[in-house]
């Protein structure tokens, strides 16, 4: 899992068939601890996500669970819109 900011969303019409009913955000990672430079994704929202909103990312075999469909053309979903996040620095040994 890992946590993102919702950036955008995405507009196929012509698309795998396993993905349609499905909307589709760009979810742009936070790093907390360090800028690995991860580029966004594209992810299947199954909550209800907005653009700006702080969310929950699943990638994998796990998106493809939460989604409903083990053999859907899905690598990432959105499960959850993060209300707040609390770090204790001293603890990130930076």
């Amino acid at each position: 899992m890992w946590v993102g900011m919702v950036i955008g969303t995405l507009v196929a019409t012509p698309k795998d068939d396993s993905l349609t009913g499905s909307k589709l955000l760009i979810v742009r990672p936070i790093e907390i601890c360090s800028d690995t430079g991860r580029t966004p994704v594209v992810a299947v929202d199954t909550i209800g996500a907005g653009t700006g909103e702080t969310v929950l990312v699943v990638e994998g075999s796990s998106a493809r669970h939460v989604v409903g469909k083990p053999q859907a053309a899905v690598d990432a979903a959105i499960v959850g819109i993060i209300d707040s996040i609390e770090i204790n620095k001293d603890l990130l040994g930076e």
